[in-house]
């Protein structure tokens, strides 16, 4: 792997990101040569530690990937820690200067990489005294890297992408979303644009509809006063659901690069109808999980959670139909749900493909009517937590007759290759060292998602509809069942029937 070249900023460089996610993403580009000899990595927080307590907490966050003696040495001594305000310009003149001088002490070749791990109340005090305080490079290469939450609404994201943006341009500006960092979440493109058999069905002729899960078994945990300030459809619906959509969606790139692709998935978000306060009531759900039981165990209820109002109307769980106004989905709904304390964790797509127009193995006394349709095809994408692919065919059922059953193919990667395969911070930092933008969110698709996601959340707070609840351990209120089934269609994975069949739930 060819060796780059950069120095890492890191803006709260103590808190619980920089040790899960990032010193261990920079230590496994380390241990495969991505970063040698020519980096080095700046922590800032309020907290007073030295270089050397620094190093000692490096050398903790990756203990679990076993490294030898020699590579903490050969890792460690380029880490280096400095205390630091936000709020206060001396310390930027400080940041510049031990800038300057790693540059020099690595032959880093001016290349910056700003990280801002913070709270976004922040990101616009920092980007402004990066600027005021020279600490951008003017003979390489400046990156800034932050997180979501974007904002809270469409107003909110626009003026801090306004605050950035006085300091860095668009293209030096990677919005992070670990979900594009998955890999199967990649592999969506290679499934439609490799395969022709996929791509050339992939339209409103073909395709009954398309279903969107990400599910999480668990609640809220210590998450819970901040959770309760935003709730589903912030928290999940905008970013990650959204940007999944936009890759089902989306028209085929002319090329296979970050600017032609983030084109295309421009242009299909910003064909997702918006919603009018009275469409919202037909076309959305929201919930709460309440108390419940899976498989024995008691899990309490959403107003029952540390940090948590007992009063909360915040929704845990969403699900709601999406209309793409253009020619390629024209009447395709796509469905979406996520929540909390759901039956199972998984990310899974099902597209469902439309069935043939007749069942030709009807019996010949049969009335057509009377026969159902066939079985329809469909290509499940499994995300996480296993990750692979199933296409549901129809067969002949084994025996007399010609009865038609479905019938599945199925591949799912190895454990060996999931806990082989990069991790998606490691997969996006070395995207951002290399200027690939491909896998991060451009300002248009934060605020094409803004805006369809405000109209909902207004009609919720402004109408103050019921707000059904679910136990702990299903799969949604009975109404997210209810939304979909008006259209005479149903969810393709209903883990909870296993669950229900067994009596465990």
């Amino acid at each position: 792997m060819q060796e780059n070249k950069a120095l890492f900023i890191i803006f709260g460089g103590t808190g619980d990101l920089a040790k899960r996610k990032l010193y261990p993403s920079l230590f496994r580009l380390f241990r495969k040569g991505a970063i040698q000899k020519h980096f080095a990595v700046i922590g800032t927080a309020r907290r007073e530690w030295s270089d050397d307590y620094f190093r000692e907490i490096i050398t903790q966050s990756i203990s679990s990937l076993n490294p030898t003696p020699k590579e903490i040495e050969l890792f460690t001594q380029h880490f280096y820690y400095q205390t630091h305000n936000v709020d206060n310009t001396e310390e930027y003149d400080t940041l510049e200067k031990l800038a300057n001088k790693l540059d020099y002490k690595y032959q880093l070749d001016g290349n910056r990489i700003f990280y801002l791990a913070m709270a976004p109340n922040f990101f616009g005090t920092i980007a402004k005294h990066i600027k005021s305080q020279h600490i951008l490079s003017d003979h390489g290469f400046n990156r800034l890297i932050i997180e979501k939450p974007f904002g809270t609404d469409y107003e909110s994201a626009k003026k801090l992408n306004n605050d950035i943006s006085a300091a860095f341009d668009e293209d030096q500006i990677f919005r992070i979303d670990h979900y594009l960092g998955k890999e199967m979440i990649q592999n969506i493109s290679a499934v439609r644009f490799g395969n022709n058999i996929f791509e050339s069905l992939w339209n409103h002729h073909y395709i009954d509809n398309v279903q969107v899960t990400l599910a999480e078994s668990l609640g809220v945990e210590e998450r819970g006063g901040y959770y309760d300030k935003s709730g589903a459809l912030k928290d999940m619906v905008q970013n990650h659901i959204l940007q999944v959509v936009a890759l089902l969606a989306m028209e085929p790139p002319t090329t296979f690069t970050d600017q032609a692709i983030r084109k295309e998935k421009i242009n299909a978000l910003q064909s997702v109808r918006i919603y009018q306060e009275n469409e919202v009531a037909q076309t959305f759900v929201r919930g709460q999980y309440s108390q419940g039981e899976i498989n024995h165990r008691e899990l309490k209820g959403y107003l029952a959670e540390e940090g948590v109002n007992p009063d909360s109307t915040t929704e845990t769980f969403v699900a709601g139909k999406l209309m793409i106004d253009n020619f390629r989905w024209s009447g395709v709904p796509f469905y979406i749900r996520t929540g909390k304390r759901m039956t199972e964790k998984g990310t899974r797509i099902n597209v469902v493909f439309k069935s043939t127009p007749i069942n030709i193995f009807r019996n010949k006394e049969e009335d057509i009517k009377a026969v159902p349709d066939m079985p329809k095809n469909i290509l499940t994408i499994y995300i996480q937590p296993t990750e692979g692919f199933s296409l549901t065919l129809n067969g002949k059922e084994i025996g007399e007759g010609f009865n038609i059953e479905p019938v599945r193919l199925d591949y799912r990667h190895s454990a060996d290759i999931i806990d082989n395969s990069p991790e998606a911070y490691e997969k996006l930092i070395l995207d951002c060292l290399k200027g690939d933008a491909t896998n991060f969110t451009h300002w248009d698709e934060v605020a094409t998602s803004w805006q369809i996601v405000d109209g909902i959340r207004d009609y919720w707070d402004n109408e103050n509809p019921k707000l059904p609840t679910y136990p702990a351990g299903s799969m949604g209120p009975i109404e997210s069942f209810e939304l979909i089934e008006k259209d005479n269609r149903h969810w393709i994975w209903q883990p909870d029937e296993w669950y229900k069949e067994r009596g465990l739930l």
